[in-house]
């Protein structure tokens, strides 16, 4: 091993050690947060490793070549480590996690065994665990743009310029329950534009909306695909936002907006790609999508 001083290499071969794990959360809105599974919180690399918050590592997989590889933490909730309104608003989401294994006796005597993005939180009864996804996974992203027959821009951005306002429908949650909320003081509207629509209260990032319909006394039911935040209340404003399926039939027949459509409807699919001339077929050159 390397960037270990005599003294560390000496106290490593010993029959027993005094290792622990320690991990520096960094969020991408600047915060820098510690955690150690010691029992005595550690100070070392500029940062302190705050202990008794209950992260513990948990079971890691990796693999020969650029495979990102995965790792396990299970912390509790709690004030002073990850909190779950704070999961709720998104503010851990592409946060990235160095993994030491640091000497409790002397944390100068620490390493640098690996580096990790946040991936998928789970809540569990007592707390929650986190998948901790190695850096190589970031090579799997998209970077740049893929020709594909839909839209690749979020309705309403910068891209896809659509104006939301006038697709927005407020109301107020007036009852909760298991990934479903029922909204009032929407009024009747036509639900197609809807379909596909997200769901806003608050700060929370806008929930994806799975099926929604008119229910009794006026409510809309919505069905949440990602389920219900536990700081949503009966009485909070919601802010119903109307969605697209990406097509260009929706963007220029319902939103006006075939000009700024950042896909490729034109593209002859798969079956057109392989096909053959045949003399009844016609072959006059005109657009796949009308």
């Amino acid at each position: 091993m390397t960037g270990l001083s005599e003294a560390f290499r000496a106290r490593l071969a010993q029959p027993a050690t005094t290792l622990a794990h320690a991990w520096r959360v960094r969020r991408l809105d600047g915060r820098v947060m510690g955690f150690t599974d010691h029992d005595e919180d550690l100070a070392f690399a500029g940062t302190l490793f705050s202990a008794h918050t209950g992260w513990t590592a948990g079971e890691a997989e990796t693999a020969l070549g650029l495979g990102p590889g995965t790792q396990g933490i299970e912390a509790a909730l709690s004030a002073d480590a990850i909190r779950e309104d704070e999961i709720a608003a998104g503010l851990f989401d592409g946060a990235s996690v160095e993994i030491f294994r640091v000497d409790w006796q002397r944390p100068e005597d620490h390493l640098l065994v690996d580096v990790a993005d946040f991936g998928e939180i789970v809540r569990t009864d007592v707390g929650l665990t986190v998948e901790l996804r190695g850096i190589a996974a970031r090579l799997e992203r998209q970077h740049g743009r893929y020709y594909r027959r839909r839209c690749d821009a979020a309705l309403g951005d910068e891209r896809c310029r659509v104006d939301l306002s006038g697709w927005t429908r407020r109301g107020r949650i007036a009852a909760v329950e298991a990934g479903r909320v029922m909204l009032e003081d929407l009024g009747t509207f036509d639900l197609a534009p809807y379909r596909h629509s997200r769901l806003r209260v608050g700060t929370v990032p806008a929930r994806s909306v799975r099926a929604l319909r008119f229910g009794d006394d006026g409510l809309v039911v919505v069905d949440l695909a990602e389920g219900v935040p536990p700081a949503w209340r009966p009485g909070d404003e919601a802010d119903l936002v109307a969605g697209c399926d990406r097509s260009f039939t929706t963007c220029r027949e319902r939103f006006g907006n075939g000009l700024n459509f950042r896909g490729f409807p034109h593209i002859p699919g798969a079956d057109a790609a392989l096909t053959v001339a045949k003399s009844d077929a016609l072959h006059d050159g005109s657009a796949v999508v009308p």
